[in-house]
């Protein structure tokens, strides 16, 4: 039976890697991945930081629950399986034409509905934990 590789101590963790991403972009930006990160580890207390795909922070249980992406003008949390997921508040505001993700799409100064967020992150959690039975 294949093992798992052991892992590098001196390799940062995957929350010391989104610590240092929030850190380094030092605007609304990383104000607003740090407010949805806290948000979410509210919401799913045993929810699993990584880093995937060359920097992406992601948040799992059971499987993957969403990413968090930043650009220039946005904070993308996309949700794997959210076309999948009632969202009753109309978070879901881009990516909406594929089968399978939705994203919402935060920009400067747009205000988080943090109970439909955090319905979203406990549907997501159901929906995976469903799946893998």
């Amino acid at each position: 039976m294949p093992t798992k590789p052991a892992t590098n101590e001196t390799e940062p963790s995957a929350s010391h890697r989104i610590d240092a991403r929030i850190e380094e972009l030092g605007d609304w930006r990383g104000e607003t991945l740090a407010r949805v990160r806290a948000l979410i580890r509210r919401a799913d207390p045993e929810v699993v930081e990584t880093w995937k795909w060359r920097g992406v922070p992601v948040w799992e249980h059971s499987g993957i629950l969403c990413t968090g992406e930043t650009y220039k003008s946005v904070v993308k949390l996309t949700f794997a399986k959210g076309a999948s997921l009632d969202d009753p508040k109309k978070l879901f505001n881009s990516s909406l034409d594929g089968n399978t993700r939705r994203a919402i799409d935060i920009h400067e100064g747009d205000t988080i509905d943090e109970e439909a967020l955090k319905g979203l992150i406990l549907a997501a959690v159901a929906l995976n934990i469903v799946k893998k039975k």
